[in-house]
C-alpha cells in the first residue's frame, strides 16, 4: 500500500478526512476509535498490551482514540480486568500508553466511569452503589441507594481520576453516561426512583451529570477536552427515550464546558444486544440518535452503530447524522481501516463481520479481546512474528507473536527452517488455509494453495447461505482477495494426494482440509436424517414436519431452522442443553433468534437427547424419533417427516495420515486438526505460517 497523501481520500470521501475542532483539540479526520472493553488490564493497571493495541490504531490513521473505561471509585468493579483510575500509581502506566499513541500524532482521551448498579460485589465485597435500590437484571444485586455525602464522594472521585489522566498525558476525558453507568442510572426514570433533589423531574435526574461536568472541567483545565457519552434510547420499558436524551444534551451544551457529545443505544445488560449489535441488525440502526441530538445542540456529535466501511461512514456524515463516526469493531478487524481508505485502498480493508465471536464474545467469557479475522488482535505487544516479516503486514506496522501450536506437525527429515523463500503448499481454501497462505506469503515464502472445490472459502460460503448470515462470507472473501494481492498461486478444482504433494518437493505442507459431516449414532443411517450442510447445499429439501437437533449450540441449528420455517415447514428445534442455541448468548444473537423463532412459530424444546430414529410405517414414510428427557429419564417420541442434524463433524484427516514419513514438514490447522469454529482455523493458520 502506498503511503497516504494529505488529500488522497478526498476524491471518494467528501467528509471523512476533513479536520474538525473539538474545543482545544483539532482531529485530523472524523474516524473515532470509541471506548470498548478489552480485558487487557492487570491488577487494575493499564498494560503494555493496551499501549500497543491503541498505538496500532493510531498508526492506522484513526482521527481520535478513546480508551476503555477507567473506574473512578473502589465500589465499582463489574468485572475482573477493570482499569482502576483512582489507583495512586496509575499515572506512570497512563504515560506509557499516551506516549505510544502520541508517537503517531493522534490524540487520545480516557473514558471515566462508575458502573453503579451494573456491577457486582463479588470482587469488592462492598455494596453496589446506585441511585435507587433496584436490582440490575443481569447482575441481580440490590444496590445501596447512595446518600448525599456519597454523591459528593463520587463527584470528587471523578475529578481525581480526571486529574490523573491529565498528569498521564491524555488529551482529555469522556464521561460515560450511556450503556453501563451510574450517571445513566440517575438519568433514567426506570432506575431512579428518588424523591430528593436527585430524582423526579429530568433536571433533578440530570443534576449528577452536571455536577460531574463542573468537577471534571475544573480538574482538567481549559486546555483538555471534555466529552460526554449519552444513551439516546435505553430500549426498556419506562426508560430514557430519545426525547429525554435530547433534553439532556441541551443541558450539557448549555454548560459551555463540554467539547463534544458521543452517543449510544441500549443498556449494557438488559438490551446489550443493541449496544454491540451482530450482523442480524442492519448497519446504521442507531443513526436516529445522533441525528436528533445533533439537531438540538451546537456541539460536535459522534454517531455509532455498525459502520462497516468508510463509504458508509462518509455518507452518514454527508447526510447530517453525525459530525464524527465511531468505528470500533471495524478497526479491531483492521487497524489500518482509516489509512487504507485515505490512500485509495479501501478494497484492502478486512471488513468486520459483526460476528461478535472474538471481541464481544471473549469479553463475556472473561478473556482478552481478539478478532476472528485478525490474528494479531490481542497480541500487538508481542515481539515481531518472525524474520522476514515484510510485505503488507510489516509495511503497515502490524505485529503478532502468536506461538505456533504444538503437536500439530509431522517433522521433516533434514529440512532447514526459519528464513523466507521456502516452498509452501497449502491444501484447503477455507479460513485456516487462506490465512496460512496469507501469513506465509507475507513472510516471503513461495506459496501454492490447492483447493479441491471450484471456489475458495470452505464451509464459510455454505454458512453464509442461511438467513441473516450473509456478512459471514466477508471472512473468506477478504482473505481470498489478500491471497490474490500477494501473488499466491491458487489451484482450484484440484484434489491433492500424497504422491502429488511429494512430487512438488515442498519444504512444508499445511493441511487445512476441514471436516465432513458425521451421521450421529442414533440416526441409524435413516435417509431422512440429514446434516445441516445437506440442507444448505441443496442435497436435501426437507418439507412438512421437521425436527432440527441442536447439539452444537450455535448458528448451525437456529439458522437452518429459520430457513426451513420460512419455506413453510413446521419446525421444532430440540437440544440436550438448557437453551436452544446457547452460545448465541455470547455473540448477542440469542435475543434476535428468539424474536425470529416466535414470529415464525418455531417450537423450542430443551433437555431432550435423541436415542434413535426409525422408519415410520406407511407410504409417506418419515421418522419416528425416540427421545429421552434427561433430567427425569422420561421417554418421548416425535413423528416427523425429516430430522436435520446440527451435530459434531469428523476431521477430514486422511491426507495427514498418508503423509507420515514424508521428507518435508507437515502441519494441520483448523477442522482437520479438531473441528471447531472459524476463529481457531484462522489463528492456527497464522501461527503455523509464522513458525515456518
Amino acid at each position: 500500500m502506498n503511503p497516504p497523501g494529505p488529500a488522497a481520500g478526498r476524491g471518494t470521501y467528501r467528509h471523512l478526512f476533513t479536520p474538525l475542532r473539538l474545543g482545544p483539540l483539532t482531529v485530523a479526520n472524523r474516524i473515532v476509535f470509541c471506548a470498548h472493553l478489552t480485558n487487557y488490564a492487570d491488577n487494575g493497571r493499564p498494560t503494555a498490551q493496551h499501549a500497543a493495541y491503541y498505538a496500532a490504531r493510531a498508526a492506522g490513521g484513526a482521527g481520535l482514540i478513546i480508551t476503555e473505561e477507567h473506574s473512578t471509585h473502589p465500589t465499582d468493579r463489574p468485572y475482573e480486568k477493570l482499569i482502576e483510575g483512582y489507583a495512586p500509581g496509575v499515572v506512570d502506566d497512563y504515560r506509557r500508553l499516551t506516549d505510544a499513541v502520541h508517537a503517531h500524532d493522534v490524540p487520545i482521551l480516557a473514558q471515566l466511569n462508575h458502573n453503579g448498579g451494573q456491577a457486582s460485589s463479588m470482587y469488592t465485597r462492598l455494596p453496589v452503589w446506585a441511585p435507587s435500590p433496584i436490582a440490575d437484571p443481569l447482575f441481580g444485586e440490590v444496590p445501596k441507594a447512595v446518600e448525599e455525602h456519597e454523591i459528593t464522594e463520587i463527584t470528587d472521585a471523578y475529578a481525581q481520576v480526571a486529574a490523573h489522566c491529565v498528569a498521564g498525558g491524555f488529551d482529555g476525558v469522556e464521561l460515560q453516561c450511556s450503556h453501563s453507568s451510574i450517571v445513566r442510572a440517575f438519568l433514567s426514570p426506570a432506575t431512579n426512583h428518588r424523591t430528593d433533589r436527585w430524582g423526579g423531574p429530568l433536571p433533578n435526574r440530570a443534576r449528577l451529570l452536571l455536577h460531574l461536568i463542573d468537577a471534571v472541567r475544573a480538574a482538567v483545565g481549559p486546555d483538555r477536552v471534555v466529552g460526554v457519552r449519552l444513551c439516546g434510547d435505553e430500549l426498556i420499558e419506562g426508560g430514557t427515550t430519545i426525547d429525554e436524551a435530547v433534553e439532556v444534551a441541551r443541558m450539557v451544551d448549555a454548560t459551555g464546558q463540554v467539547d463534544y457529545l458521543n452517543t449510544s443505544i441500549g443498556v449494557a445488560t438488559h438490551t446489550l444486544h443493541m449496544v454491540e449489535a451482530s450482523m442480524r441488525v442492519p448497519p446504521g440502526y442507531a443513526a436516529y440518535i445522533p441525528t436528533a441530538i445533533r439537531a438540538a445542540v451546537r456541539l460536535p456529535v459522534v454517531g455509532v452503530g455498525r459502520f462497516k466501511d468508510p463509504l458508509q461512514a462518509d455518507r452518514a456524515l454527508g447526510a447530517g447524522h453525525a459530525d464524527l463516526v465511531g468505528v470500533v469493531r471495524g478497526q479491531i478487524a483492521d487497524p489500518d481501516f482509516a489509512a487504507k481508505a485515505r490512500s485509495g485502498h479501501a478494497e484492502e480493508i478486512r471488513t468486520c463481520l459483526s460476528c461478535n465471536q472474538e471481541c464481544v464474545g471473549r469479553m463475556g467469557l472473561n478473556r482478552w479481546l481478539g478478532c476472528i479475522e485478525n490474528p494479531h488482535a490481542g497480541h500487538e505487544a508481542a515481539p515481531a512474528d518472525s524474520a522476514g516479516a515484510a510485505g503488507a503486514a510489516g509495511a503497515r506496522g502490524e505485529s503478532g507473536g502468536v506461538a505456533a501450536p504444538a503437536a500439530v506437525s509431522l517433522p521433516a527429515t533434514g529440512a532447514v527452517w526459519g528464513r523466507p523463500g521456502r516452498r509452501v503448499l497449502v491444501v484447503g481454501g477455507g479460513p485456516g488455509g487462506l490465512q496460512a497462505a496469507v501469513s506465509a506469503a507475507e513472510r516471503g515464502h513461495r506459496v501454492t494453495l490447492i483447493e479441491r472445490e471450484g471456489q475458495l472459502g470452505g464451509q464459510v460460503p455454505i454458512a453464509a447461505r442461511a438467513p441473516g448470515r450473509a456478512e459471514f462470507l466477508d471472512l473468506t472473501r477478504n482473505l481470498a482477495a489478500h491471497v490474490r494481492r500477494l501473488g499466491v498461486d491458487v489451484e482450484l478444482g484440484t484434489e491433492a494426494d500424497a504422491q502429488m504433494l511429494a512430487a512438488r518437493r515442498p519444504h512444508a505442507v499445511v493441511l487445512a482440509t476441514g471436516a465432513v459431516p458425521a451421521a450421529p449414532w442414533w440416526a441409524h443411517g435413516h435417509a431422512r436424517a440429514v446434516d445441516v450442510r445437506d440442507v444448505l447445499q441443496g442435497r436435501a429439501d426437507p418439507a412438512g414436519r421437521v425436527v432440527v437437533v441442536d447439539e452444537l449450540g450455535f448458528h448451525q441449528a437456529t439458522s437452518v431452522a429459520e430457513l426451513l420455517a420460512e419455506r413453510g415447514c413446521e419446525v421444532e428445534v430440540m437440544t440436550p442443553a438448557l437453551v436452544v442455541g446457547q452460545d448465541l448468548g455470547i455473540t448477542l444473537d440469542l435475543e434476535t433468534w428468539n424474536v425470529k423463532a416466535d414470529a415464525l412459530g418455531i417450537r423450542q424444546s430443551t433437555d431432550r437427547v435423541p436415542m434413535g430414529a426409525e422408519e415410520l410405517p406407511g407410504p409417506a414414510g418419515g421418522v419416528l424419533l425416540r427421545l429421552q428427557h434427561h433430567p427425569t429419564g422420561a421417554e418421548e417420541t416425535r413423528e416427523v417427516d425429516w430430522v436435520v442434524c446440527a451435530v459434531h463433524q469428523r476431521p477430514d484427516d486422511d491426507l495427514w495420515h498418508a503423509l507420515h514419513g514424508s521428507p518435508f514438514t507437515v502441519h494441520r490447522v483448523g477442522d482437520c486438526l479438531a473441528p471447531r469454529r472459524a476463529h481457531a482455523a484462522v489463528a492456527e493458520g497464522h501461527a503455523v505460517a509464522v513458525g515456518l
